[in-house]
């Protein structure tokens, strides 16, 4: 096949292949691989870019059916991000069931923003997909697993935790409203000092809006399920103005373990000596040894 006559834009590619004119969007899961073909002058491959059933495998799971590269749900064309994942996947081989079921439980959603932009906030967050096609967040609780606001909601693993969907504030501009708070995984572990950093498990369906605040890092839902303890938060370290309080090793400084008191008996003579004086004969011979190390109030050593 000689060359081709096309156009390339940064939002499509048209080509006339066998006398037929066609157009390819930008958001075509084969937009890339044909950009590709016509770089390299592979006209079969090209054209077998525009035929994307050829790749796409017909399939029926509720009610999403994937027919000639088309997606329907309830007979009716969806197109979303996630629809061109699924596309995307099938023709390269990839797992796409839980993609799938997440569009079936998406689509159940009455939230239209919802549907046409919760995929692409979890893909670029990195929240994963459960196989029967939920998906994974992170909420950080209080040590006793209770939750930071109102103290009142257990977020032990196993708990269901909902509420009335209408009782979820919608609007995304409200950063802190009323409804239950996941994000993303950097979210989760900057919120609150302690505590633990639980994963939930959240039906598509249930998401009610991504607040703009936060870099758009949380979402708001009328339901979710503990599923997991991801980790536990730690207090900030302990620690005085001799610095952090570590295991001591006393192998490290004999001489340090030789002004340890012996509970009870007498550093000289190994006699037995009454608690307060083992105590204060202990004490002294500390101070001493610290003094010895660090010098007096004027920087002289204490000889």
């Amino acid at each position: 096949m000689a060359n081709i006559p096309y156009i390339l834009t940064e939002q499509s590619l048209t080509v006339v292949l066998n006398g037929k004119s066609m157009t390819m969007e930008s958001t075509n899961p084969k937009f890339e691989d044909a950009k590709v073909a016509l770089t390299e002058e592979n006209w079969e491959e090209l054209e077998n870019c525009f035929d994307l059933p050829r790749a796409v495998v017909n399939f029926t799971d509720g009610n999403i059916k994937v027919d000639e590269g088309t997606v329907t749900y309830k007979d009716e064309t969806v197109h979303n991000h996630v629809v061109d994942r699924i596309l995307n996947f099938m023709s390269n081989g990839l797992p796409y069931k839980p993609l799938v079921k997440f569009l079936e439980k998406l689509m159940e959603n009455p939230s239209r923003r919802a549907i046409q932009e919760l995929y692409s906030f979890l893909e670029h967050k990195s929240m994963p997909l459960t196989p029967d096609g939920n998906f994974l967040a992170y909420k950080g609780v209080k040590e006793d697993f209770s939750d930071w606001y109102s103290g009142q909601c257990s977020n032990k693993v196993g708990e269901e935790l909902s509420m009335a969907r209408n009782k979820v504030c919608d609007n995304a501009e409200n950063g802190c409203s009323y409804g239950f708070h996941a994000g993303s995984l950097e979210y989760a572990k900057g919120y609150g000092n302690g505590g633990n950093l639980m994963v939930v498990e959240i039906n598509p369906a249930d998401v009610v809006s991504v607040p703009n605040d936060c870099d758009c890092q949380k979402l708001r839902t009328c339901k979710y399920k503990v599923a997991a303890l991801f980790e536990r938060k730690l207090e900030e370290p302990l620690c005085d103005e001799y610095g952090d309080y570590e295991d001591y090793d006393e192998d490290e400084d004999e001489g340090y373990q030789d002004a340890q008191p012996i509970a009870g008996f007498d550093l000289d003579d190994g006699t037995p000596d009454p608690p307060n004086e083992a105590f204060k004969r202990g004490y002294e011979a500390a101070l001493k040894k610290i003094k010895d190390t660090l010098g007096d109030v004027n920087g002289n050593s204490q000889n």
